[in-house]
């Protein structure tokens, strides 16, 4: 269904008239008479529904303009009720603010929502947007989802508005309860008052259901709608200073609000200023703040005439999605992760490239983060059963199945370069990332070194350090790594060790070990000048070098083949 199609289709659905008017008329009937005064100071109907408790699909209704709700009230019309029903006719959505139509009324900004649940907005470019009800900013947002080519299958909408809509929340129930305390319908309606954020949420995320064809709720898929406010709101005034007494003020920006600003007066002609220090969340003021400033300080509400709606700004995002498995290195000339000194790339490639270079295109993501469990220095292959990793992928627009995760791992294998190759690649939840840290500090790790000494190797030497076992060193920082690592002593296991004699050499042999997690092999053979104690060398009584090493096996359980 195309994007026009779609859109009459939901407008005539709920166009103003049959089920939609009857739930307006039936919402309006139940709201004591004196909503009439809250028109008057510029509250938009949405938020009078809110203010008195009102659930479900009356915010997503095509609401006719105030001037019907006085009709329904039995009122000829609302006093300074000026709010234009343009935003109900016509096809255009944007307008320019500094265009305007002399056959148009520019709609007025509600005081205390600043046009949230009017859907009046200005976007990321600053162009004023006025869209006619929620089903029309819903199918909005569903097609700037649909033109990125994301793929959901739930989703949960997050809004966040700015603080001064919470200060006028709070502001306009203490004028209602400094005027209708009294009446029998005030703690009933009041108490039962939802916020901004809920009533939005009522309005979008059944349409969002329908427009997107998917249910809302907890997701990994997110749409996030914030607002904020275009510039600093003069909306709440100061207390005044002490001993002013009750003489009431008089706006002198805008003299024609003064009359609006007279309403607000009790017949009692007692007054006083909203105040935000005794401000707590909504329908909980502070009582004694209230009862202490309510004889002395004048309520104005709003002090200056809104005419600035928020800004919005619309978001889609995916949270992270996890691609594990285990890689192999097969080159002594690949790092880990990209590896740049003074603008020169340290080897060939790196794991972290090829391998989160070919699974991001096919999550269509933004970006993406590779950890690993430990890492090997790039002149160290990996080999056995691999090293576990993730890849974090920001913001995935498509989720990819069983099957291409396959096709992944299969493309990364067959790549001519044979530098590194993956196993048991899938998708994995959040679980996946904490057994893998968990594992981390408590592994295993398996070497195998080829080794030089000094003088010919011994069947002596074979049965010394085949015997040692569970065998504590202790490793200061190693010389080669200061610059980069705190310079620490760490007491660490080798588990045990055997040598694997090589023909015709007596002087280099194989090392097989098996050590504690974070053991530097290297340091541990050839001693580090003393720093790492004991070491081959001392055990051998010579002189011992490392020519290569490699990391025969991991032992972690994530990641391997059930």
């Amino acid at each position: 269904m195309s994007s026009e199609s779609e859109a009459a289709d939901f407008n005539s659905h709920t166009a103003v008239g049959g089920e939609d008017m009857q739930l307006f008329k039936d919402a309006v009937r139940s709201l004591p008479s004196h909503v009439k005064d809250l028109l008057s100071i510029g509250v938009c109907m949405r938020c009078i529904f809110r203010l008195f408790g009102m659930h479900g699909h009356v915010y997503s209704c095509s609401s006719p303009s105030s001037l019907v709700m006085c009709a329904i009230l039995g009122e000829p019309s609302c006093p300074e009720e000026h709010m234009a029903v343009s935003s109900l006719k016509g096809d255009e959505d944007k307008k320019d603010t500094s265009s305007s139509d002399d056959s148009e009324v520019e709609p007025e900004i509600c005081s205390i929502c600043l046009g949230i649940l009017q859907f009046i907005y200005y976007d990321a470019k600053g162009m004023l947007v006025k869209k006619r009800s929620a089903i029309s900013l819903a199918l909005s947002i569903s097609e700037q989802i649909k033109k990125e080519g994301n793929q959901l299958d739930s989703f949960s909408l997050e809004v966040s508005i700015p603080p001064v809509i919470q200060e006028n929340e709070h502001n306009i129930h203490l004028y209602m309860k400094r005027k209708y305390r009294s009446e029998l319908w005030f703690e009933e309606r009041l108490s039962k008052c939802i916020s901004t954020k809920e009533a939005l949420k009522f309005a979008m995320a059944n349409l969002l259901e329908k427009v997107l064809d998917v249910k809302s709720g907890p997701s990994s898929c997110r749409i996030r709608l914030t607002y904020a406010q275009t510039k600093p709101s003069s909306m709440v005034p100061n207390l005044a200073a002490g001993g002013e007494g009750c003489k009431r003020r008089k706006t002198v920006a805008n003299p024609g609000f003064d009359s609006v600003n007279n309403k607000l007066v009790d017949a009692s002609n007692e007054c006083f200023d909203f105040s935000t220090t005794n401000r707590n969340a909504l329908g909980e003021s502070s009582t004694n703040g209230l009862e202490d400033h309510e004889s002395s300080e004048c309520i104005i509400f709003p002090k200056d005439k809104v005419n600035e709606p928020c800004h919005l700004v619309f978001l889609y995002y995916r949270t992270p999605i996890y691609i594990g498995g285990r890689y192999l290195k097969f080159s002594r000339n690949v790092s880990q992760t990209r590896w740049i000194i003074d603008d020169e790339r340290m080897g060939e490639a790196s794991v972290e490239e090829i391998i989160g270079g070919n699974i991001l295109p096919a999550c269509h993501g933004d970006s993406y983060k590779f950890h690993a469990a430990g890492r090997e220095d790039i002149d160290v292959r990996m080999l056995g059963s691999g090293r576990p990793f993730l890849v974090e992928i920001q913001n995935a627009r498509q989720v990819p199945s069983e099957a291409l995760v396959k096709e992944i791992e299969t493309k990364i294998n067959n790549l001519n370069t044979k530098l590194v190759a993956v196993k048991n690649l899938k998708m994995v939840a959040n679980e996946g990332w904490t057994l893998m840290h968990e594992g981390e500090a408590e592994k295993q790790k398996q070497y195998c070194a080829l080794v030089w000494i000094s003088r010919p190797l011994e069947d002596q030497d074979l049965q010394s350090i085949a015997s040692l076992k569970d065998l504590q060193i202790l490793q200061k920082t190693p010389i080669r790594v200061l610059h980069r690592r705190s310079p620490l002593e760490r007491e660490k296991i080798i588990h045990w060790m055997k040598i694997e004699t090589i023909a015709e050499s007596s002087q280099y042999f194989l090392l097989h070990l098996c050590t504690q997690a974070g053991t530097y092999i290297k340091e541990f053979v050839h001693g580090d000048l003393g720093r790492t104690c004991p070491s081959i060398g001392s055990i051998l009584g010579c002189r011992a070098e490392i020519l290569q090493l490699d990391v025969t096996d991991v032992k972690m359980d994530c990641f391997l083949v059930e």
